[in-house]
């Protein structure tokens, strides 16, 4: 009679009991793999793997089926062939440079690009020898005069922030494809609702996904979609510098991302019917907004988005005193950086984002002590517009 093999103890029943099988589910909802690793049934199911006959996921550095389905859904959205996740848009951007800019490389920025990619390309590309040109945007002249022959690379936001300018994509790539350079798109302020870079030529999109996509001010994640052999480089590159996304996080933005169209309808609809109050309020000095005819590419946007987003940067009629009461006064808008979610935010940018920047330095960026960005999220307009009107009381 053959022996049974002893019962486990109950440390060893408390790590494996209920989980050598992986359960089979009918499940609506991707469940959260909250795990480091993948474990193989056998040699023969490892190497059949290693040889690429088996796809599946081994390591969390490199995969898990959480955010797998994170990156089949965006690339759906955007029109992708490949989609690769990070931990936040930062993250997406400074692998993408390194992983395809050479050592001695060019690369291309406009001058309205988030100050962080711009502080990335000054204290750490350079490191690597590669120099870059800042232009300004929406100037296709300026964009072909800026290329050389080592020029690997143009990038830019579409809209920018925190002006919001809209560049001509398809004219831009046709100057860059001309010249063998690939053109990366920061689409962030749209997302694929608005605008989808990738179908007006360009070779690489990418997002803040802790922005509008997850829509919820509740994570931080991005991505780098595009076509799989310029997505892949990245990707390995993702592999070994290890900016990855957490499971619990691709869940949150798995879920954010299913209302994304329904919460975007509402985002434009907030974002036009104010810039179009604020701009006849005698309070508002300018107001910055692609969906205004006031806007320097009105026209560009028009041809391009399909709607304008939430976020209005206006200056006011005031000093910087003045604007701090202000935004103090607002009620609804939380005081807080970023953008995107269902939660409206504002921020005075020289408070903000760039206050450990001299006033002389912050005005040669056009960044001036009135300046206001303000993110509308998906709450009632005229709530958000009753609110405002109190606020302008303050200055």
């Amino acid at each position: 009679m053959t022996k049974r093999p002893p019962e486990p103890s109950d440390s060893t029943r408390a790590v494996h009991a209920g989980e050598r099988e992986h359960q089979v589910t009918d499940a609506v909802t991707t469940p959260i793999y909250q795990t480091s690793t993948f474990w193989f049934k056998n040699s023969e199911e490892l190497r059949a793997y290693q040889e690429g006959r088996l796809t599946r996921d081994e390591y969390g550095r490199y995969g898990n089926p959480t955010w797998r389905a994170v990156e089949r859904k965006l690339a759906a959205l955007e029109g992708a062939e490949d989609a690769a996740l990070f931990a936040s848009g930062m993250c997406a951007a400074t692998t993408t440079f390194l992983a395809l800019l050479p050592r001695g490389g060019h690369l291309i920025v406009t001058s309205d690009c988030y100050r962080r990619t711009r502080q990335f390309c000054r204290e750490y590309l350079s490191k690597l020898d590669v120099e870059t040109t800042v232009i300004e945007p929406a100037n296709p002249a300026k964009l072909a005069d800026a290329i050389r022959s080592e020029t690997a690379l143009f990038f830019t936001e579409c809209p920018t922030n925190p002006y919001l300018r809209v560049i001509d994509v398809a004219e831009a790539v046709n100057v860059c494809r001309a010249r063998g350079v690939k053109v990366v798109i920061d689409s962030t302020f749209a997302t694929p609702v608005n605008f989808r870079p990738l179908a007006a030529g360009a070779d690489l999109v990418i997002h803040s996904a802790t922005k509008y996509l997850g829509g919820h001010n509740d994570l931080l994640a991005g991505a780098v979609l595009g076509k799989r052999e310029v997505v892949e480089p990245v990707r390995k590159a993702l592999g070994v510098l290890g900016g990855v996304s957490d499971a619990h996080s691709a869940y949150l933005l798995l879920r954010g991302l299913k209302t994304l169209a329904l919460r975007m309808s509402r985002h434009n609809e907030n974002g036009l019917r104010i810039a179009r109050w604020l701009e006849t309020h005698a309070k508002v000095r300018r107001v910055f907004y692609p969906g205004l005819p006031s806007h320097p590419d009105h026209a560009v946007a028009q041809r391009s988005l399909h709607g304008f987003g939430g976020v209005v940067t206006f200056e006011l009629n005031a000093d910087f005193a003045g604007s701090c009461r202000f935004v103090d006064a607002c009620r609804i808008p939380y005081l807080a950086p970023s953008l995107g979610g269902v939660e409206s935010l504002i921020e005075m940018p020289a408070l903000m984002s760039y206050w450990d920047l001299s006033a002389e330095e912050r005005r040669a960026l056009g960044i001036s002590d009135s300046l206001v960005r303000l993110s509308l999220g998906i709450e009632d307009g005229d709530d958000l517009i009753a609110d405002l009107e109190q606020a302008f009381a303050a200055i």
